[in-house]
């Protein structure tokens, strides 16, 4: 039995589909096959039943698969342990981050990141925050950026700055004659919202107070900030948007932009690991990148902002 062996078994778990297996894990399908069938010859056992499809461990192949995850976490922190010993950024590092953070975050350290300690190995994957915490759990991610809430007590946070969220209000609304937004302005106001589960969209209709008025109000849920925005700007509605998009805004998007009244509603982004994470090295070298990229006005919470 080997580690590799182990790796495979995971893998195939993960996508329920040998080819697909073995290109995550940079083999050929015949050799992750072999290996696979090597395992259970020498446990005596099936992992996989490949009569059905897609894929499916066998009873006994899911309690073999979960000790594996464990047996392979273990490994991986016997490496961490070494390399911050040695205070090395080196290696493979996978970063799961939320798609309301990373359009507008990543541009502004990620590159420079990579230029200024080019022996670094940063993958980064756009999750949801539930997914996040799941891959952390499951050891398929080392960090997660996202926004601070509750429930996330099994995990280690570092805060990296707070956002503010705004209104970005058509030129047709009746929004748009107002210098600030109020919540109650919102009841009858034609809304773009991001797809249940998106926390970004979760706090604002808990802060607006928009559960009563779910069911009336015209709610167009796609998948994309961006899209709400090109939307806005052809005339139609009003969507939020977090203060690091404003600072990318045009001039002329910028009239579109309507602060909250005080106090305004503020998201706090962290970084997210597991309590048994080690690479301390690492974590700050990026964080700090993280911090410094950002507007310094940013890093601290303000008497006019409100948590949400």
């Amino acid at each position: 039995m080997t580690l590799q062996q182990l790796e495979y078994i995971v893998a195939v778990d993960r996508f329920r589909h040998f080819a697909k297996a073995a290109e995550y894990c940079h083999v050929t399908q015949p050799t992750l096959s072999a290996m696979i069938q090597k395992l259970e010859e020498e446990l005596d056992a099936r992992i996989f039943d490949r009569s059905r499809q897609p894929i499916y461990p066998t009873p006994a192949g899911m309690g073999i698969i979960e000790q594996a995850k464990q047996v392979l976490t273990q490994a991986e922190h016997i490496k961490s342990i070494v390399k911050e010993e040695k205070h090395s950024l080196a290696g493979t590092f996978r970063l799961g981050i939320l798609p309301t953070i990373a359009p507008y975050l990543l541009p502004r350290f990620f590159p420079s990141l990579l230029k200024e300690h080019p022996e670094m190995d940063i993958r980064v994957a756009e999750m949801k925050t539930t997914d996040i915490k799941q891959a952390l759990q499951d050891s398929e991610i080392d960090a997660g950026i996202v926004a601070s809430l509750a429930g996330m007590e099994e995990f280690s946070e570092t805060t990296l700055f707070y956002e503010t969220f705004y209104a970005y209000v058509s030129a047709e609304s009746r929004l748009s004659a107002n210098e600030v937004i109020r919540t109650s302005d919102l009841n009858d106001e034609e809304l773009w919202l991001l797809d249940e589960g998106h926390c970004f969209r979760d706090q604002l209709m808990r802060f607006c107070q928009l559960k009563s008025a779910q069911a009336s109000q015209q709610a167009y849920r796609l998948g994309s900030m961006e899209t709400f925005m090109r939307m806005v700007e052809s005339g139609k509605g009003t969507t939020f948007i977090p203060e690091l998009a404003v600072c990318q805004l045009e001039e002329k998007q910028k009239l579109l932009v309507r602060p909250f009244a005080i106090p305004c509603p503020t998201r706090k982004i962290v970084w997210l690991t597991r309590k048994d994470y080690i690479r301390h090295t690492l974590q700050e070298a990026v964080t700090q990148k993280i911090r410094a990229s950002v507007p310094r006005s940013m890093l601290t919470l303000k008497p006019t902002q409100t948590l949400i």
